[in-house]
């Protein structure tokens, strides 16, 4: 009873700084159990990291010779080490332990993911083994997102019931939540996953574009009103509403539940971000009223 009562006490900053905070977490817990699961299990080992190295695996040339070209670390042990760090690394997350060190690792270490897959696209070229043929920014969009999500938290800091929060003075904790702009976070929240949406929506069908199970005629409008600035708050359980489709799109009762959860990571941070939208809209920078009000003053002026 206390722990719903300190929730419902809380701010509509801090109840979107903690969706955000548990949403990402989660993720890299499910991620990081995933691959772990997978990893240390000789009868699995093979065959994830073939995954990761295959057509449409995840390392292209240039980085499978960076990374083990010298012979001092191996697939196997670069992939374990990742995959521990993602453990790790979101418990802290959903704990609130160095929330910001962490939260600006990952707002760089996502994009990894972008520069690092392997993509053919020049028109004519066929190669013998299926790999992806969408540019990496589409297919990693989500990724893109993701990282936006981070540097938001890297900015917003760790919220409530957060580990980082009991050891700091209430001083601090103040000043924290007096020096945040929301007008600049919203922006770039509402941005990050607006342009999923258009993406989505835009490329649906694509090879490998992700498309959230939903159709373009939803994600599309969704997307445009969310980089646009209008009805951000609405727009925003339409997110929450988009993610908890898809978990259940994705629902596979042949497969375990691990796999399951693996299966859509990602959702749960969209459903975080679409909370934390919902609680305190996209912010007043860049809305299509600031832009048609602006314009209108300098019409007038001129």
């Amino acid at each position: 009873m206390q722990a719903v009562k300190d929730l419902t006490s809380l701010s509509r900053l801090d109840l979107a700084t903690l969706a955000l905070r548990l949403g990402l977490g989660t993720l890299f817990v499910i991620g990081g159990i995933s691959k772990l699961s997978q990893l240390l299990d000789p009868l699995r080992e093979a065959s994830i990291l073939a995954s990761y190295w295959g057509g449409t695996g995840y390392v292209n040339t240039f980085f499978n010779d960076f990374l083990f070209s010298s012979g001092l670390l191996t697939p196997w042990f670069f992939l374990v080490s990742l995959s521990a760090f993602e453990l790790v690394s979101g418990i802290a997350l959903i704990m609130g332990l160095a929330v910001r060190p962490l939260s600006l690792i990952y707002g760089f270490l996502l994009w990894t993911f972008v520069i690092a897959l392997p993509v053919v696209t020049t028109p004519g070229v066929e190669t013998h083994i299926k790999t992806y043929t969408s540019p990496a920014l589409l297919v990693q969009i989500r990724d893109v997102a993701l990282s936006g999500m981070m540097f938001v938290l890297f900015n917003l800091g760790s919220g409530p019931f957060s580990l980082d929060r009991r050891r700091a003075k209430s001083n601090d904790v103040n000043t924290e939540q007096k020096s945040v702009s929301w007008d600049n976070l919203g922006l770039l929240l509402r941005l990050s996953v607006g342009l999923a949406f258009v993406v989505a929506g835009l490329f649906a069908g694509r090879d490998h574009i992700p498309s959230f199970g939903t159709s373009a005629w939803v994600l599309l409008p969704v997307g445009l009103l969310l980089i646009s600035g209008i009805g951000v708050r609405y727009m925003g359980y339409c997110v929450m509403g988009i993610a908890v489709w898809y978990m259940i799109f994705k629902l596979n009762v042949d497969k375990s539940f691990i796999a399951n959860l693996n299966g859509f990571k990602r959702e749960v941070a969209f459903l975080g971000a679409g909370a934390a939208l919902a609680l305190l809209g996209g912010g007043k920078l860049f809305t299509g009223n600031n832009l048609i009000n602006s314009f209108r003053k300098e019409k007038s002026i001129a």
